[in-house]
């Protein structure tokens, strides 16, 4: 009886050092705020880039967290706000004491309602008609940036908007953007071809709604020296002295973005009087592209027959309908735009110079070629008459990166005329033109250009849709060209950190392995088209020989002989024998597609129940085993 007194006594004393233990200890973890991020794609880790925004912060900037609480979020979407509050809680980690962090819980009719809505937060719809919010709100003194409503479908840019977010409202003032183009894109005074007024393109308006935009002369010899991003749109005719102030631009630091075009369908080109104004020009930067290692035939477009536009008669190969499969899904630009149309653009060949590496953001499908310019309105069953496709795909826009050399290692450009009598003197002497740009290679490796090959895709005619509503005018995207254009701009103007960053991993993860499959069954499928059309071609080969061959010249071709028609017969069969093959191929994918999804589905959700009743089977046998030889001892 002692004895047994003396077991639970020691039993009590050993659980309340154990209780005291466990406490000491999760103390001591909680104080030392270990983190560790086990997930495979690195999700609540932040980049180096947003952690250089946030050690950056001179002054407190305000992170205001708007979720509603869970009895109020739709249960898909609660894993997803748990995720955002999670990612928040990095960035307040590191950030330290300049970024505070608050967060509401906003439920109908409630003070955190409408300061949701002061803030900006837009209240998403469900079906059943309830609002529920999920968005963020950073200002800091008089600067508020607001993201209104956070998305699943945006998970992979989630930290990109945040770390945007903050870089926007902490920035001393905002970034001056220099528009420089051929075309009116900020609005003319009188056309001289129409007689009217030109309004800003709708692009020039949202820029102007972003930064502090200015104008720059196609014909200037000088950047200024404030404008940090330069947008170069279609310069058509430029001039090596214009070429020579945006290589300087370009070696000082300042980010260049360039739209060029081997058919500017909205360029308007003068006619012969009383004849209408003709589309086409060309626009390149030939000194610049050939220092950089990039080539453009001004020349010739893309036609393309997966992403062609229209259909029947209308069917145009050269106006592409880019989607997501064209970009580059890893780029934080390229991540949240679905969809550019790109008419009669031209593309790009890339061997960057020693020091530059080249980033394709957007390239056409291996079904497409390039046609000569004055091919580009071709459409309908002549467009692909002759087509013949590269088997390659052809980069539409590029980003190049990486240390700058000049394009003008002689120094600037003379101007027309200079070269005079005591010139021609000075190079008989075999002297060369005297070497003093101001500066032949950029300081350091933080320079970023992007070079599209079309310009017209930013015209409001290929962009927007215009509507005069009540007298009111309502702007409508009718693509992702407006979001490419100023995903661009933002992500150069807000400095290398912003550039750096590149898009998420997402939570949820396809299962890859049956598109894998899909696609593997798809190449068996388009090898027995390419192997039917070669037997077509062969047996073609064969009739022709035959009908050369057979007895007399002015035996009728259309009458065939008895070889033809064994020859014909042999054709029908093979036909036949492919496309059943053709129709197995396509049985068999939809058998180990099914196969697949349903095996997975099995260990998915089999598998965690299974595996608990085997690990409580083994318990219980150990401890049968354990009691069957207390009760023999």
């Amino acid at each position: 009886m002692k004895k047994h007194h003396e077991t639970l006594i020691y039993s009590a004393v050993g659980l309340a050092a154990l209780f005291v233990i466990l406490v000491a200890v999760n103390y001591l973890v909680s104080a030392a705020s270990v983190r560790a991020d086990l997930t495979e794609g690195k999700l609540y880790t932040l980049s180096d880039g947003t952690r250089k925004i946030l050690r950056g912060l001179q002054s407190p900037v305000k992170l205001r967290l708007y979720v509603s609480p869970g009895d109020a979020m739709p249960v898909p979407l609660r894993a997803f706000a748990g995720r955002v509050t999670d990612m928040v809680k990095e960035f307040e980690a590191a950030a330290g004491p300049n970024l505070v962090v608050e967060t509401y819980r906003p439920r109908p009719d409630s003070d955190e309602e409408d300061a949701a809505q002061l803030d900006g937060i837009e209240p998403q719809q469900l079906v059943t008609g309830s609002q529920f919010y999920l968005g963020v709100a950073v200002s800091r003194l008089d600067r508020r940036q607001a993201i209104p409503a956070i998305s699943p479908q945006r998970e992979r840019l989630l930290e990109y908007d945040l770390a945007r977010a903050v870089a926007r409202v902490a920035a001393a003032e905002r970034t001056k953007v220099g528009v420089m183009s051929a075309l009116p894109v900020m609005g003319m005074a009188m056309n001289p071809f129409t007689r009217q007024s030109a309004e800003p393109w709708v692009l020039a308006n949202e820029l102007k709604g972003a930064f502090e935009v200015v104008e720059v002369d196609t014909a200037t010899t000088e950047i200024p020296p404030d404008v940090n991003v330069l947008l170069v749109i279609h310069p058509r005719d430029i001039q090596p002295a214009t070429e020579y102030a945006l290589d300087q631009f370009v070696l000082r630091g300042g980010k260049l973005i360039a739209f060029v075009d081997p058919y500017s369908f909205f360029d308007q080109i003068p006619a012969m009087p009383g004849m209408p104004p003709q589309p086409g020009s060309s626009s390149t930067l030939p000194t610049l592209f050939k220092a950089w290692g990039v080539e453009m035939d001004p020349a010739k477009v893309v036609s393309d027959i997966v992403y062609a536009s229209g259909a029947g008669q209308r069917y145009t190969p050269t106006v592409l309908t880019l989607n997501r499969t064209a970009f580059d899904r890893d780029d934080v630009v390229m991540g949240e735009v679905e969809n550019i149309l790109y008419p009669f653009g031209g593309a790009f060949a890339l061997k960057p110079a020693e020091g530059l590496r080249a980033t394709v953001l957007a390239q056409s499908s291996r079904n497409s070629m390039l046609v000569p310019s004055s091919e580009a309105n071709t459409s309908g069953d002549a467009a692909t008459k002759s087509f013949q496709p590269s088997d390659q795909a052809h980069p539409l826009a590029v980003r190049l990166t990486g240390t700058f050399r000049t394009a003008f290692p002689d120094g600037p450009p003379k101007p027309p005329g200079a070269d005079g009598k005591e010139a021609g003197q000075k190079q008989d002497e075999g002297q060369k033109p005297a070497a003093d740009p101001a500066r032949l290679e950029a300081s350091k490796d933080a320079n970023s250009v992007i070079l599209v090959a079309d310009a017209d895709l930013l015209h409001d005619g290929a962009a927007v849709d215009i509507q005069e509503i009540f007298g009111r005018r309502i702007v409508v995207p009718s693509n992702g060209n407006l979001a490419f254009a100023m995903g661009l701009v933002e992500q150069v103007a807000g400095g290398q950190e912003l550039l750096s960053l590149r898009s998420r991993a997402a939570a949820l993860r396809p299962l890859t392995v049956v598109r894998e499959l899909e696609a593997e069954a798809q190449k068996q499928y388009f090898g027995k088209i390419k192997a039917l059309e070669d037997e077509i071609a062969k047996t073609n080969e064969k009739l022709q020989s035959l009908q050369k061959t057979s007895a007399g010249p002015a035996k009728s071709a259309e009458i065939l002989t008895p070889e033809q028609q064994a020859e014909l017969e042999s054709f029908r069969k093979k036909v036949v024998e492919t496309r059943r093959e053709l129709k197995d191929v396509r049985k068999n994918l939809r058998q180990d597609a099914e196969s697949l999804v349903f095996w997975t589905k099995v260990a998915n959700i089999a598998a965690m129940p299974v595996l608990v009743a085997l690990a409580g089977l083994i318990v219980a046998l150990v401890r049968r085993a354990r009691v069957r030889r207390a009760a023999a001892a």
